[in-house]
């Protein structure tokens, strides 16, 4: 008996080790991957296959999808999502919301482009808020606020079949690209969905960005869109003056 619960016991802790060093291992790899040359990559090898897959398209923003939709909507069949719950006060929910709406009616684009209103949780947001509110933007709270938002996208493009999911989240200067690709990657394992990397900021894409807002008269608001970091932005505009 005691022979075999040793064995038991080496062969757990062997199984232990093996989780901790493949984590390790994907760890470092995500950490020194470019996550724009490997999206490039998948674009070339879409067109040689001549393949347009589909893609569920997380938004945050129209200004900040106008970008990633005229880059990405010659290679994907897109399905833009909009599911923000984090967006404070409602009447800046509905403002974006149609926002995104008319942009998507607008922009002229070489696949079709459908639209997803989420629901609007804001109750779900504060609940997964609780314990991180007085923390600044880019810290914990936001992360916690990436993964709420790219969950309920990896759900639908789950039930609805799509070939990836992605958002348009990292073309802003002020997300953590590495942190979304790393959520990402790890809800495309637990759901079964491929996630495609990006860091849209890449190649002037937040540039090319405010030129499109500009190009199509857009509202560009001046926070986040959370009532905490919107709370910081009014603190951070009385300090200048």
């Amino acid at each position: 008996y005691i022979v075999v619960y040793v064995r038991i016991k080496n062969e757990c802790l062997i199984a232990e080790m093996r989780k901790s060093i493949i984590y390790k291992i994907k760890y470092l790899w995500r950490k020194t991957m470019n996550y724009q040359k490997e999206l490039e990559k998948l674009l070339v090898k879409l067109e040689k296959e001549e393949r347009t897959p589909r893609l569920l398209l997380h938004s945050c923003c129209a200004p900040c999808s106008s970008y990633v939709l005229e880059y990405l909507s010659k290679h994907f069949e897109i399905t833009v999502f909009y599911y923000n719950p984090n967006i404070f006060p409602e009447s800046e929910y509905t403002k974006r919301i149609l926002e995104q709406q008319t942009l998507i009616e607008e922009m002229e684009m070489k696949y079709p482009v459908s639209f997803i209103a989420g629901n609007y949780d804001k109750e779900k947001f504060y609940e997964m808020a609780k314990g991180f509110e007085h923390l600044k933007e880019g810290k914990e709270r936001c992360f916690k606020c990436y993964a709420l938002r790219l969950e309920e996208a990896a759900k639908l493009a789950k039930e609805g079949e799509f070939d990836y999911f992605t958002t348009t989240l990292s073309i802003s200067p002020l997300k953590n690209a590495a942190k979304l690709n790393e959520i990402g990657l790890k809800l495309a394992e637990e759901y079964g969905v491929s996630y495609l990397t990006s860091d849209f900021k890449k190649k002037n894409g937040y540039k090319r960005s405010v030129e499109l807002s500009a190009q199509y008269g857009l509202y560009r608001q001046d926070y986040c869109g959370c009532e905490f970091s919107m709370r910081q932005r009014l603190e951070e505009q009385r300090a200048k003056a």
